[in-house]
């Protein structure tokens, strides 16, 4: 066939698929009359203060467990193990609804679909992997038309929200493999730099304006010379520094002070600081900017001189609470660490107190640990921030196969050395006897990616958390390495392969989907705090464990994902490795629906209204070897839930 024949057919069929979005889009705004007010899930956390609180309550406490499958989407067919890029091969997207059309990414695709039926409406197909989180929308200005906003790598691309055609591109040169944040026609984005000391790679947060596409302003999370926090950094110890970058997957706005708020992660390298003595500001800080110019207005930091990858992947939520009779404006924050801040987020004040407290000191020449670490007074710690052999599982807990291999990993780790929050990596000289410590949370403890959520009408956070520890020890690297020293394991690097074994030895019976900690339960939790008084209003545990036998099931999993929060009284939440996906009471933490779905729910749900004025629940899921399944296929699906 010869080209012009092609164009002509190519023409053909974009003009057909234009028609029909335009059609759809037609009959959609001929309804919208039908639809509540706050019918969508217009951006990541639906709204800028990052709560996830939906004014939906057609579902509620009293008929949730009716909820049916109502249609199901295929995001990416199986692919028999082809590789993916990121995290692994599970879908992490969180889909967003404006003026009752859906949009996400799916694949190396960004979609539009109706969100009554899943029928699609437009596809764009992307020639490099966009980013599988999500996508933002940008609602136009006078004569240009709304927008839908998605990164892959150092690409921040736009399309017309109506028709799915490319309308513009920003080369942001550092990638952002997440969801940019809109501020009026700003398009703010964080980075995704190495963990390891190794290139010159900025972890600045940046914005960039959508008409020109130029770069607005750029916040150094590194502080150069003559900026606040560059003593922080000894020695010159800042030069070409990366990491303290904010990765997560979006950022929280107060778009009535114009402050927005972005989150950073720990300087590289992760496990070793001896060329970088100081507290390293703003590694592992919560930091408040003004939106429009970037411009620093205070900043909290969470983990003086990092040495255990203590990351703030969530971004922060804000919520106006009643305290004493007096409104605050707070702002809640947590992450890997395992404790929440609650801080003023027009101040950076703590609202309950925060202690300066001694803390083990590391014993790996050249480091330089800090004395001391902030404590929160409250809320007290979601899980477990300690360890000692009493602690360690049994075969009355899950069963004799595992408690051996727990056994087995603590013999060959030379046993395990904890000295509570904070124990710093014992140190293992060249030549000594084996020796380690268990660190608590661990890499993927705390709360990770998922985030949390808020109901403000009840004051209260809702955070999914895991207790899940580290084993390891630092130990000298060969000459030539990036750092002379660097953390090493029993069962390999737990940074670089830990998603990936089989339930075929120690390892494996410590992680992914068949796999289990080696601590006793609880191993994952999803608690409910009192914001006006830092309190638990309730606790309960977050997923099951299939294998073992009744009475002994009710673990609690790791968790990854995150929770949102309606008006109806619920709280939904997958983020378990169990392939479950609940409903909770959001006053008791009764947990009132449950369904099983193919795949783990490692993603954050979305509630909606369709055209016709039904409310929806959706979440994307998925499997494929990583830590949702063992399984080599590699599947996801977008699974929507409504009432009958």
């Amino acid at each position: 066939m010869n080209r012009s024949r092609i164009f002509g057919q190519t023409l053909l069929l974009a003009a057909v698929a234009s028609l029909f979005s335009l059609a759809y889009l037609q009959t959609t705004v001929s309804v919208q009359g039908r639809r509540s007010a706050g019918a969508d899930w217009p951006m990541f956390n639906r709204d800028l203060a990052g709560t996830r609180f939906s004014p939906l309550k057609q579902i509620t406490t009293k008929n949730v467990a009716n909820l049916k499958l109502a249609w199901q989407f295929k995001l990416r067919p199986d692919t028999s193990g082809a590789p993916a890029s990121g995290l692994g091969p599970f879908s992490q997207a969180t889909p967003i609804v404006v003026d009752g059309v859906m949009y996400l990414p799916a694949g190396n695709r960004i979609l539009a679909l109706d969100p009554d039926t899943g029928k699609t409406i437009w596809t764009y197909t992307v020639d490099t992997r966009p980013s599988s989180r999500g996508v933002a929308y940008w609602p136009g200005s006078g004569s240009t038309p709304a927008r839908i906003y998605f990164t892959a790598g150092r690409r921040l691309i736009g399309l017309n929200s109506d028709s799915g055609e490319k309308v513009g591109e920003i080369d942001m040169v550092i990638p952002y493999n997440s969801v940019p944040t809109v501020y009026k026609n700003l398009l703010i984005v964080g980075a995704n730099v190495p963990e390891r000391q190794t290139a010159n790679q900025p972890g600045n947060t940046r914005a960039f304006d959508v008409m020109t596409g130029k770069k607005v302003w750029e916040f150094h999370s590194v502080p150069q010379p003559g900026e606040v926090g560059n003593e922080t950094w000894k020695n010159d110890s800042w030069k070409d520094r990366t990491g303290v970058n904010n990765w997560g997957f979006y950022m929280t706005l107060d778009a009535e002070r114009g402050i927005v708020y972005t989150v950073f992660g720990s300087p590289a390298s992760d496990y070793y600081g001896g060329d970088r003595e100081g507290n390293n500001l703003f590694g592992n800080s919560v930091v408040a900017l003004e939106a429009e110019t970037g411009k620093l207005k205070w900043y909290f930091q969470t983990v003086h001189h990092d040495q255990w990858d203590f990351d703030l992947p969530p971004a922060p939520v804000l919520l106006d609470v009643t305290i004493k009779g007096k409104k605050v404006p707070l702002l809640a924050q947590t992450g890997k660490v395992g404790y929440m801040y609650i801080l003023n987020r027009v101040t950076g004040e703590p609202i309950f107190g925060i202690d300066e407290k001694p803390v083990p000191i590391s014993k790996v020449p050249g480091e330089h640990s800090s004395p001391t670490q902030p404590i929160p007074r409250k809320p007290k710690p979601f899980g477990r921030m300690s360890f000692t052999m009493a602690d360690l599982v049994t075969a009355e807990d899950t069963t004799e196969e595992h408690a051996k291999a727990c056994r087995d990993l603590v013999e060959k780790s030379g046993g395990l050395n904890n000295e509570g929050p904070f124990t710093p990596w014992t140190y293992r000289a060249p030549g000594a006897p084996p020796a380690s410590s268990v660190i608590f949370p661990g890499a993927i403890g705390g709360t990770d990616w998922g985030g949390f959520s808020a109901d403000p009408q009840l004051g209260y956070f809702f955070v999914s958390s895991s207790n899940y520890g580290s084993i390891g020890w630092v130990e000298k690297t060969r000459e030539g390495s990036a750092v002379p020293y660097d953390q090493a394991s029993a069962y390999g690097n737990p940074v670089a392969s830990k998603f990936w074994e089989r339930k075929t030895d120690a390892r494996g019976q410590l992680l992914g989907e068949s796999s289990w900690p080696c601590q006793k339960p609880p191993w994952g939790l999803l608690t409910a705090v009192n914001a006006a008084t830092g309190e638990f209003a309730w606790q309960v545990r977050l997923g099951i464990t299939d294998e073992l036998p009744e009475g002994r099931k009710n673990t609690g999993r790791i968790t990854m994902g995150g929770s949102i929060a309606t008006a109806g009284g619920l709280v939904f939440i997958g983020a378990s490795n169990d392939r479950r996906f609940r409903a909770f009471d959001s006053k008791n933490g009764k947990e009132l629906w449950v369904t099983k779905l193919d795949y783990s729910a490692l993603s954050v749900p979305i509630t909606y209204e369709g055209r016709a004025g039904k409310q929806y629940v959706a979440v994307s899921a998925a499997g494929g070897g990583g830590i949702t399944d063992p399984n080599p296929a590699n599947t996801e699906s977008l699974y929507v839930f409504a009432l009958p």
